[in-house]
């Protein structure tokens, strides 16, 4: 038998119906760049191991072993919250709604939690944020997917679609670790209501390094990924680490106990150099999906 993580749940104010509660755990398994032969036998470690919140999307090429994965532990639906993302190719509303349906296919889901554009691609000719958004909130309406949300989007980006529709994205996933913490972006959310979620949490494999994450480790007889695992979550994030070792998504997973000081948080604050893993939103275009 499974036991889920003692994750707090981090309530979407942006949801499917009013009155309604989706509520996403706060630490998650990222699924990028693991093949969909391997993703299977990753999930399900991660769902053995306590995680309830999975992360994958079109563009990874996974969705299907993330479906047969959550399939083969059989866990009631309710207690997996599963979210996917828009590829790039599929911005017109037509492709929305059709790749969406080959989405829920591949995953074997009636409904998903969360489903996210993947990049706004603001610059990229003959596409509309507007349209796209609206498609999502067609989506959304159908019953289909309990939230809506976006990934990459810059501030000008939500005020677009916000000021377009009216809807505001219930999360906006971008990358987030003590090297480029986002701060404005971040306040940004708290204004309007959106959850942050963090990728690259730990820098591509960069914060374990860091002499500063190193200390923090030391100091608390940890390791340094789960010191960054753990600042993201005192920071209110929502984080999704990914590993294909067992061992290291069982310790990803053991922060719960673990407090980092005023003092500790301050040093990893303090290491905001505007570093950024992948790419930036405003150059990413179709033609570089």
């Amino acid at each position: 038998m499974t036991h889920a993580l003692p994750a707090a749940m981090i309530p979407l104010t942006h949801a499917v119906a009013e009155g309604s509660e989706v509520l996403m755990p706060q630490l998650g398994l990222g699924t990028y760049k693991i093949s969909d032969e391997d993703v299977q036998a990753v999930v399900e470690q991660g769902l053995e191991i306590g995680y309830r919140h999975l992360d994958t999307a079109q563009m990874y090429g996974n969705e299907a072993g993330v479906g047969r994965a959550i399939a083969a532990i059989g866990l009631p639906r309710e207690d997996v919250f599963v979210t996917s993302k828009l590829d790039n190719p599929h911005h017109a509303p037509e492709d929305v709604a059709r790749t969406f349906d080959e989405t829920m296919e591949r995953l074997g889901l009636e409904v998903l939690d969360l489903f996210l554009v993947h990049w706004p691609l603001a610059r990229t000719p003959g596409l509309s944020l507007e349209r796209t958004w609206e498609a999502m909130i067609a989506l959304r309406e159908s019953g289909r997917v309990r939230a809506i949300g976006v990934s990459n989007y810059q501030h000008d980006h939500l005020e677009t679609i916000i000021q377009a529709t009216g809807v505001v994205p219930a999360v906006n996933q971008i990358e987030i670790h003590p090297y480029l913490q986002q701060r404005r972006m971040r306040e940004v959310h708290e204004e309007l209501g959106i959850v942050t979620q963090s990728w690259s949490p730990l820098a591509r494999g960069l914060m374990v390094t860091d002499p500063v994450v190193q200390q923090v480790a030391d100091e608390l007889g940890v390791s340094p990924a789960q010191v960054v695992v753990r600042w993201h979550l005192q920071h209110g994030l929502v984080v999704i680490p990914k590993s294909v070792h067992p061992e290291r998504m069982r310790a990803n997973a053991e922060v719960f106990d673990l407090v980092l000081s005023q003092e500790q948080i301050a040093a990893l604050d303090a290491l905001e150099r505007g570093h950024r893993t992948g790419s930036h939103p405003d150059t990413m275009q179709l033609t570089h999906g």
